[in-house]
Formats: structure tokens, C-alpha cells, sequence
């Protein structure tokens, strides 16, 4: 029977080129191992295993089919990629191979395809083997083939080579001699090497070198055994062997004395039959050996070599086996039983698809129940299972053979539709027990799997059986899946107001079902619940099992609410024994979109669904009016915060008040903690954590607006005194870095608030100060910051977790739910969900969303408290120059003195602004600035929001000071003093150019200037004379402007600064007296002897 041979491009047209190169190589560095083959005149199965990259090899089947015209070649692997791939290759290379041996020729095509492949692939010059392939003159190696049973036995020989040609007396060979010739170089030809390699699997003893042949490698031996000239049968007396063409062997009974026995036959007669992984002849009439061309597998044919006589009386028995148990054999019978033939050659084959559910083992040894489908045809009403792909099959029943024409390309089309329906064969999913044609359906995860066969079951199989497929269902498939008729939801308010329990349910054939522990298993059942999560958004709807055979189809949109919430519940099991979801008020805020779902039908939900509207909604909150004795009027904007404030307080929720810098965050504060004093809620003092640099402000602006609110500042000399007396007091003012030096203390107390101004100074969650000020006890928390992220979403995650701790889950699962999805694979959706959390609790206005109510100028004073070694510079020089100025008043009097006054106050005013503007060896010694650091927390946020600045002073070395600490910060600057030559292309790098920030002294840019593209006006220090203050803020406040300006004054609190700003405000004229006077016709004292005793104050 001649086998069935493919070409090398039938090989490429089906696998491709890359898989055809890559599987070529497999095959030529030997990683085939095990290959079996059953042919007939049309058809090839190959199996095989070959090893890859993992520890332990694929498996593959080959079917190969000669259809006349064109070649199919259908390959299935273990492997990911599944079909024809680069292991189906080199299975097919390694069946050539050996093909090739057993006496085929290759086509021209193939030789001129195979030569230019092997042109392809360069040897590794690291292994090439150079040394020359010659044995020695004196020696040489032969081989001796015997034989037990029919398993070939070789022995290795050594002999010596005559002068008059030929060989001596072969003597047998030690294992531990070859060893040696191989490390001597000698004796062994690189053939031979090759050879003892390939057998040493089969090595049967520890000292002689005897070999049985055995699997492929057995095989790979023999062909190059055949080809030294060097292999004998049994001794040097018989000629050496070499390669013969195949020969076709069949079966036939011979009569014995006591009954039948049955035979091979060989055409053309030959001496013995060998059994590798083939069976193979030996002819010792014409010293040949090749394969024998059979459809049997090895063991089977090894069975029949060695069969047994069969005794008369059952005879007719065996027949019967042989014609219909064992049909497929295609043996003769050995008496004829009346078992006649049906020949069935039709057009029409119909597909058969069985469904079902069997219990199957895994390759890890767990059993479990799995659904299949397997595919069988019919022709001609008979029903065949296509466990090969013969081209005729043969079917019994009754005492009928029917031998059936298979359409075999037909049948490989219809396995090739259920491939890509997604089904893939049992091995590949780890099963080790399967029948032929049996699959199963793919997926990565339990539930990827059952989508793929609801879209099976719903959407392909009535496709299939339009085009005629029959489809049969057994009792034992059980997989359903049911819609949901009617949906319910109940919340229920459990005990201290503090807490929701949750059921949600839906009714499915008349029976009510809940479907949280099902929602609940499903999260068990996955590795990653936030991928899982993730993957069900791009589903319309999504499945949940409520038992193993029974799911249920529900609209994702109508769960992810609840499903998210399960998430961030999970690792705390969070079903009561009611199987009821139990949520806090902030959780249950989650579930908004499920809320408000029109077709689904509430109860006890009316309260949290009124919640949830307010909250994302400002029409929704009532309407506050400002309390009485607040000295201000609130903007509408402002008032709106209050009323936030005091909603969230109502609730029990806290929040964030992130207003740009400027719109007013401390006002709306102190009206809001007013209300709560007036209206007998705040019974405990309110703690605010503030920088040091914002103590002044806090202080100055408490005092201004809410004069009732009673202030202690735990802050200074006399903090620890005070540190018993926070109950006396409405507010308690501190600050961070003094929270931690006391926090021993304050976790004694219970705040009513506690509120954080700059409050990204907790944004690093790991921090004391972080891990302080969340310690402290409140009824009420509130963090204000205009800048509530600065670098990444942590911060933010940081803020909610002092809030409200849980609210935006364990830091790690908001990592993974938000900040790597947003941050680093730039996931809208996920910051649409984070946005859409943080929502309700966050209040954030710009100045340009508010502009309208903004007046055209807005001037804030930032009061700043010198400390340590600062204030100590200023009571030295304080009290050094109040002794020189009176003494020089006693000399001159007052009027003749103020250049001694001056000179006093300019080295006040200097240790104010920067102790590097005083020239005093004592000031050297002294590099804290608090103006300067405060200056430094203003700019990088006013930036932020897209703000101009400019910054003024009259001291030229405070701009230098400034220039060089911006520069620090990367800010991008413009510079105008009176050095400054270019000054047209400073003032236009400013106005129209990338500038952020310009510095100007007072004398070169406070008059004359159009600055409009600023929107922000600093002034370092203040300046005796308003009028030039106004001057220069004028040059952003003017006509053109477009925008509101704010003007920032930053001032000591309690120093010469301080008293300039009051002298400002009550005396009006002092600044005409001193500077406004040009005409110089000013007679009467500069400053009085109580505003010259008022300046000179010590810092209180």
C-alpha cells in the first residue's frame, strides 16, 4: 500500500512561513519524539510529542489527506496557539525524514525547497564538530544486528583493519572504551559518534556495549546503521546490511495440526520482521532492511506476529471479532460466518453534534463534571464517529458491514467550524480522559467560558442547524441560561442610623432569588476582582451562576454599582448572615446609578435616594443664612460654600473645600464653626492644623470676621501652659509639625472639627504628621487646600482616608482599581468613576468660575509670625536701636533725629523681609526667613491655577534673594529694576511672552507701566506711603484689564510692619509728611513720640 507523501509548500501553504521555519528547526535539532503513524491510501495520521520551552512536551495530532487535486493537512496541539503550528510542523519534517529513509524520492520541487531551507539556517559556529570524520588506519568499529523475539538487538564490535584489505576477528566492545576513544580521537568516526549517541536510551548493559532499538531514536540508529557499510547481521560473515525499499506486508491463516494460526506475508519474501516504533523486514538473501507498509500500530502488529494457533472450536468466533469487533484491522476471517458488505458512496454527509455532561479527569488529578459536544456524521442515515480520518469507514450492525466513502475534506471543515466557535480539544484543556473528536469549550476563566457557550447555545447553534447540522441534546447537559422577569431591592436602616443592610433580588420562573452570594461567589471564583470588573464593562450584560449548571443573564449597568461596592468589601466577607449587604452611609452613596434605576422596584430606599440627589446636586441643599455677627458679607459663591459645609455636617459626611487661593476658604470656615457655636453644636473646642506660616492669618482673620469665636493659639512660649485649656476656647489654633510634638496630649481630647488648612501637607499617607492628625478624635472633619493633588492620585486617596477612612478602600485596591489605570494607562473611564466617588464630598470654584462675583480688586493681608532665631535677630536690633534713638532724641530732639529713625526702622523692616538684607555680622549667623517661606507656598499653587504674578519690593538685593530661589523651582520669570537695560523686552516676555512671574522694585516699575497681563499683585513689604502701594498694584489693575485682580500684602504680624499698616489706615497724613511733601515745606515732626514708642514695640 503506498503511503500518502505531502510537499514541502503544501506544508507552508497551511502553517505559513514563520511557523514553517521555526517548526524546521525543531525537527532538525531532534525535539520529535514518540511519532506514531497509521496510514491508509489517502490518509495520515501522525501523533507525537515534542518538546518546547516548557518542562514537559506537547502533544500533537496530524491528520493528512490526499484529496486528488490539493493536499489537507489539519494539525491540533497542546500548545497556545492550538492549530498547525510550529510543533504540527516538525511532527510533518520528522515523518519526511524518516519517509525519505524508507526509500521515497523526493520530487524535484521538494529537493530544491528542502535544500534552500537547510542554506537558510547557519550552524552554530560554537558546535560545529571539525573534527575530521575518518577513523583511525589501524582500527575500525562494526556493528552486529540480532534479534529477541522480534526486537533488534545491536552490538558494538572493535576490529583491526589487514594490510591485504578487509577486517580481522571483531571483538566485543566496553561502554567505558568508547568513552575513551571518543576523548583519544580515535577509533570513532563522527558518524559513529552519532550513532552510539542515538542508542545509548536502549543500552542494555553496564560493561558490554549491546543496544536494543527502541522509539524514534531506535529508528533515527537504524538509518544510519544501514548507511556505514559497517552492519551485519549476527557476525562479519554475513554482508553489510544497507537500506531496501519498502514492502507491503498482509495477514493470511495457515492451517495447524489443532486449528488456525494467522501469518505475515511479504512482498517480496523476506527473512524477519523487526518491531521498533515500525515494524521493519530483513531480506539476508539480498542484505536489506526497510520499513514494512502497514496501517497497524506497533503493539497491535507485534500482538498479531505472535499470535497464538486458534483452536477449531472457535474458529467461527474469532471470525465474528475479527469481521465486526475488529473490524478496523481489515483482516481476513479465517472461516467465512455470512457476514456480508454494504457500500455506501453518497454526496451527502450531515453533520451530528451531540451535547453533554460527563465526569473527566484532569491532568493535576482532580475529577469534575464538564459540558462537551462531539462531532459525528451521517451518510446515508448511518451514523459514524470520526475517531481517524480514513478515507473509508467501516460501520456493523446486525450482521452487516457497512463500508462507507468518507467526504473527509467536507468533515475537516465542519471540525474547523466548531474551532471557531471556540471550542479546542480535551488535552488542551488538561484532560487526560477523552474519546475522539470530543471538545470542549476554551476560556481563561470559568466565566469567560460560560459567556462562550451561552453565545453557543443562543446565537450559533440555530445558524448551525439552518445549514442542516443535526443537533442532539442529552439529559445529562444541564447548562440553562434564564432572564430575570422581575427585579427587587430592599434597604433597611440598621440600628444606630449609622449602617444600611441591603438585599437585591429578582424573580426567574415564579421563584425569588437573591443575588448577592451568587455576585459574592462570582468574586471568589476570580484572581483579580478588579480585572474581573473590568472585563464586565464591555459586556451589556453579564452572567452569575446560581448553581453550577444555572446562570442567570442580567444587565451589567444594573449591577456594577453593587459590584463595586463587593469589591471593596470583599477581603471582610461582607454578607451578613441574612445574606444581606451591610454598607455604611458612605457606601451606600455608591450605589446612586442603582438607586435611581426606574425598573427597579425599592423599599426603605426614599431617604438614601433623597441623600444621594442633594449631594450631587446644590439645588437640592437648603438654603443657610450667615449667622449673626459675622463682619462680613458673604459672596454668593461663599455663601454656597457655607451652605455645603453645613450639609455635609448634617449628614455626618465630611469634605473638601479646594477653592482657588483667595476666593475666601477661611471666611466660609469661620461662618460655618460661627453657626455651629450659635446654634449650641459645638460643645468641644475645633482643632485647625495650619502651617506656621498661616498662625498670623488665621488669627488676624478669626479676630476681624468672628469675633464671638473665642481663640487660643497653641503656638510659642506659652503653648505648653496652654495645653490644659483647649475646652476653655472655641478654636485651637496649631500647628503640623506641633502636632506631632503633642500628640499625646490631643488624643486625650474630642474635637467638634478638626480641620486641616493646606491640607496636602498629610499628603504622604505613611507620614507622622499624617498618621498624627488621623489619630485625633472628631465629631467633624474638613480639610481645606486649593491645591488637593499635587503630583499623583495618592495624595488625594491620602485627604479621603483622614475624612472618611474606607471611603475610597485600602490603599493598595484603589491602586490598582484608580491610580495605575489613570496615571499610567491614561483610563478615562476609570477617572470618570473616581471623579464621579470623590464628587459629593469635594467643593472646588476657580476664580474663573467665579468672576462675576468677584470685585474688580480683592486685597488679602497674609500675616506671617517671626520665630526662633528671626525673632531673636529683631529684639536684638529692636533693643540696640530703641536705646540709640533715644538717646539721640535727647541730644537732638525728635524733629533733628530722623535719620537716626529712618536707619532704625530700615533694619526692622529688613529682618522682616530676609535676615540676608541686614548688614550685621550677627545677621549672618541667621538663614530662617518666614516671609520668604511663605512666598515659596503661595507661587507653586497660584501658578497651578494659571495665575500671573507680579511681585514687588523696594529692596533690589530682596528681588536677587527671590530670583534665586524661584529659579530653584523652575519658575519661569521676568526681572525689572533699575539695572535693567532691555526694558521693553522684559516688560513684553511678561506680558505676552511664557513669563509667570515678574519681580520689580517700587521705584523702577511702580508708576507708568501697563502689566494687564497680570491677574495677581504681591507686595514683599509694605511701604510708608499707600499711594505708592496703589501705584504700583495699578499696573494689573488698570483699564484693559480683563480679569479680577488680587492683591496680597504680606506682613509680620506684630512688628514695625504691622504698626506701618496700622499707621497706614488711622494716620493717612504721616505718609505725606514723610515722603508725599516735595516741596519740602513740611515743618512740624515726621513721627510723634507715641507712633515712634508704637513702632519700636517688642514682638508680642
Amino acid at each position: 500500500m503506498q503511503q500518502p507523501l505531502f510537499e514541502i509548500k503544501d506544508l507552508k501553504k497551511t502553517c505559513g512561513q514563520t511557523f514553517y521555519e521555526r517548526g524546521a528547526r525543531y525537527a532538525q535539532h531532534g525535539h520529535v519524539q514518540d511519532l506514531e503513524i497509521k496510514h491508509s491510501s489517502s490518509t495520515l495520521l501522525l501523533n507525537a510529542n515534542v518538546s518546547g520551552s516548557r518542562s514537559y512536551p506537547y502533544h500533537v495530532n496530524v491528520i493528512i489527506k490526499d484529496l486528488k487535486h490539493e493536499v489537507a493537512i489539519l494539525g491540533t496541539c497542546t500548545c497556545p496557539v492550538g492549530h498547525n503550528c510550529k510543533h504540527v510542523v516538525a511532527v510533518c519534517i520528522a515523518y519526511r525524514r524518516r519517509f525519505q529513509f524508507h526509500g521515497q524520492q523526493h520530487s524535484q520541487s521538494d529537493q530544491t525547497d528542502l535544500w534552500i531551507d537547510s542554506l537558510k539556517h547557519r550552524p552554530n559556529q560554537a558546535t560545529v564538530n571539525t573534527r575530521i570524520a575518518s577513523a583511525t588506519d589501524t582500527f575500525s568499529l562494526l556493528y552486529f544486528l540480532t534479534q529477541q523475539g522480534n526486537t533488534p538487538i545491536v552490538q558494538v564490535m572493535r576490529v583491526r583493519k589487514l594490510k591485504k584489505g578487509g577486517f580481522g576477528a571483531a571483538t566485543p566492545m566496553k561502554i567505558h572504551r568508547i568513552v575513551e576513544t571518543y576523548s583519544k580521537d580515535q577509533l570513532v568516526t563522527e558518524i559513529d559518534e552519532e550513532i552510539v549517541t542515538l542508542l545509548k536510551p536502549g543500552q542494555m548493559s553496564y560493561y558490554e556495549a549491546r543496544f536494543e532499538l527502541k522509539g524514534n531514536l531506535g529508528e533515527i540508529a537504524l538509518e544510519k546503521l544501514l548507511s556505514t557499510g559497517r552492519f551485519h547481521w549476527n557476525n562479519q560473515k554475513h554482508a553489510a546490511l544497507f537500506s531496501g525499499k519498502p514492502r507491503s506486508v498482509n495477514f493470511e491463516w495457515q492451517q495447524k495440526k489443532h486449528g488456525q494460526q494467522i501469518i505475515p506475508v511479504i512482498t517480496p519474501v523476506a527473512s524477519k520482521i523487526l518491531v521498533i516504533e515500525r515494524a521493519f523486514y530483513l531480506d539476508l538473501d539480498t542484505q536489506e532492511c526497510g520499513v514494512l507498509q502497514t496501517s497497524l500500530e506497533p503493539a497491535r502488529f507485534s500482538l498479531l506476529l505472535n499470535a497464538p494457533v486458534i483452536p477449531t472450536e472457535k474458529l467461527e468466533t474469532v471470525s465474528r471479532q475479527i469481521l465486526l469487533e475488529l473490524a478496523d484491522l481489515n483482516l481476513p476471517a479465517p472461516v467465512d460466518i455470512g457476514i456480508h458488505d454494504e457500500y455506501i458512496d453518497t454526496d451527502s454527509v450531515i453533520p451530528v453534534l451531540q451535547l453533554y455532561r460527563k465526569t473527566v479527569s484532569l491532568s493535576n488529578g482532580v475529577q469534575r463534571k464538564t459540558h462537551f459536544v462531539r462531532l459525528m456524521f451521517k451518510y446515508e442515515g448511518i451514523q459514524i464517529t470520526a475517531d481517524d480520518f480514513e478515507s473509508t469507514k467501516i460501520v456493523i450492525k446486525n450482521d452487516t458491514r457497512f463500508h462507507i466513502k468518507r467526504h473527509i475534506k467536507q468533515e475537516i471543515q465542519y471540525l474547523h467550524t466548531l474551532y471557531e466557535a471556540g471550542f479546542e480539544t480535551p488535552q488542551k484543556a488538561g484532560i487526560v480522559n477523552y474519546e475522539s473528536l470530543e471538545l470542549v469549550m476554551t476560556g481563561t476563566s470559568l466565566t469567560q467560558s460560560v459567556h462562550q457557550w451561552q453565545h453557543f447555545l443562543e446565537q450559533i447553534i440555530p445558524t448551525l442547524e439552518k445549514q442542516h447540522w443535526e443537533i442532539v441534546i442529552d439529559d445529562s447537559f444541564a447548562l440553562r441560561f434564564d432572564t430575570a422577569d422581575n427585579w427587587t431591592a430592599e434597604l433597611e436602616e440598621e440600628s444606630g442610623n449609622d449602617w444600611f443592610s441591603l438585599e437585591l433580588g429578582v424573580e426567574v420562573n415564579g421563584e425569588h432569588i437573591n443575588l448577592l452570594p451568587a455576585l459574592v461567589q462570582l468574586l471568589a471564583q476570580s484572581d483579580d476582582p478588579i480585572q474581573l470588573r473590568e472585563s464586565l464593562t464591555q459586556e451589556q450584560t453579564m452572567l452569575v451562576a446560581l448553581d453550577d449548571t444555572h446562570w442567570l443573564k442580567l444587565p451589567t449597568s444594573r449591577i456594577l454599582a453593587v459590584f463595586d461596592t463587593l469589591i471593596e468589601l470583599y477581603d471582610s466577607d461582607p454578607l451578613n448572615n441574612d445574606g444581606r449587604l451591610e454598607l455604611t452611609h458612605f457606601q451606600g452613596l455608591q450605589l446612586g446609578d442603582l438607586l435611581n434605576d426606574p425598573q427597579l422596584r425599592w423599599h426603605g430606599a426614599s431617604e438614601l435616594q433623597n441623600l444621594t440627589k442633594k449631594l450631587n446636586n446644590f439645588d437640592q441643599i437648603d438654603d443657610i443664612e450667615p449667622p449673626n455677627g459675622l463682619n462680613t458679607a458673604l459672596r454668593p459663591y461663599q455663601q454656597q460654600g457655607l451652605c455645603w459645609l453645613q450639609f455635609l455636617r448634617e449628614l455626618t459626611f465630611n469634605g473638601i473645600l479646594a477653592d482657588d487661593m483667595g476666593l475666601g476658604k477661611t471666611v466660609q470656615t469661620l461662618a460655618h464653626l460661627l453657626i455651629e457655636k450659635q446654634q449650641g453644636r459645638a460643645s468641644l473646642p475645633t482643632l485647625i492644623v495650619a502651617p506656621t506660616s498661616l498662625m498670623g492669618n488665621w488669627r488676624r482673620e478669626t479676630t476681624r470676621f468672628t469675633p464671638d469665636l473665642t481663640l487660643l493659639l497653641l503656638h510659642g512660649t506659652e503653648r505648653k501652659e496652654n495645653l490644659d485649656k483647649l475646652n476653655h476656647y472655641d478654636i485651637v489654633l496649631t500647628t503640623y509639625a506641633l502636632v506631632r510634638r503633642d500628640l499625646e496630649i490631643l488624643q486625650g481630647y474630642r474635637f467638634h472639627y478638626i480641620v486641616l488648612d493646606e491640607a496636602q501637607a498629610i499628603k504622604n499617607p505613611k507620614s507622622q504628621t499624617t498618621q498624627g492628625v488621623c489619630s485625633l478624635k472628631s465629631n467633624h472633619r474638613l480639610c481645606l487646600t486649593g491645591t488637593p493633588m499635587e503630583n499623583h492620585l495618592g495624595e488625594l486617596w491620602s485627604m479621603y482616608h483622614f475624612l472618611m477612612p474606607g471611603y475610597l478602600g485600602p490603599m493598595d485596591r484603589f491602586n490598582r482599581q484608580f491610580r495605575k489605570p489613570i496615571e499610567k494607562e491614561a483610563d478615562g473611564q476609570r477617572l470618570k468613576q473616581l471623579k464621579k466617588r470623590i464628587k459629593p464630598f469635594l467643593l472646588r470654584r476657580s476664580k474663573q468660575a467665579v468672576a462675576q462675583e468677584l470685585p474688580e480688586k480683592t486685597e488679602i493681608i497674609r500675616s506671617i509670625i517671626l520665630e526662633g532665631k528671626q525673632r531673636d535677630l529683631y529684639e536684638s536690633i529692636r533693643l540696640s536701636m530703641d536705646q540709640k534713638v533715644r538717646d539721640e532724641i535727647k541730644k537732638k530732639g525728635l524733629a533733628r533725629s530722623h535719620i537716626m529713625i529712618l536707619d532704625a526702622l530700615l533694619k526692622l523692616r529688613q529682618v522682616c523681609c530676609d535676615p540676608g538684607l541686614v548688614s550685621l555680622d550677627r545677621a549672618k549667623h541667621v538663614s530662617q526667613s518666614a516671609k520668604m517661606d511663605l512666598l515659596m507656598e503661595m507661587l507653586p499653587e497660584m501658578i497651578e491655577e494659571g495665575r500671573k504674578i507680579l511681585i514687588f519690593s523696594q529692596f533690589t538685593k530682596m528681588l536677587a534673594i527671590i530670583e534665586k530661589a524661584i529659579k530653584q523651582q523652575h519658575i519661569t520669570y521676568s526681572k525689572l529694576t533699575g539695572q535693567t537695560r532691555k526694558r521693553d523686552e522684559a516688560i513684553d516676555f511678561f506680558q505676552t511672552g511664557p513669563a509667570e512671574v515678574m519681580l520689580i522694585s517700587l521705584k523702577a516699575g511702580g508708576v507708568g507701566l501697563n502689566l494687564t497681563a497680570a491677574d495677581t499683585v504681591i507686595h514683599y513689604d509694605p511701604w510708608w506711603n499707600p499711594a505708592v502701594e496703589n501705584q504700583a498694584t495699578d499696573r494689573a489693575h488698570r483699564i484693559g484689564q480683563n480679569k479680577a485682580v488680587f492683591v496680597y500684602k504680606l506682613i509680620s504680624e506684630n512688628t514695625v510692619e504691622d504698626k506701618i499698616i496700622a499707621l497706614q489706615q488711622k494716620k493717612q497724613a504721616l505718609a505725606d509728611n514723610m515722603y508725599g511733601d516735595a516741596t519740602g515745606t513740611q515743618k512740624g515732626p515726621l513721627l510723634s513720640a507715641e507712633d515712634l514708642e508704637d513702632l519700636l514695640q517688642p514682638i508680642s
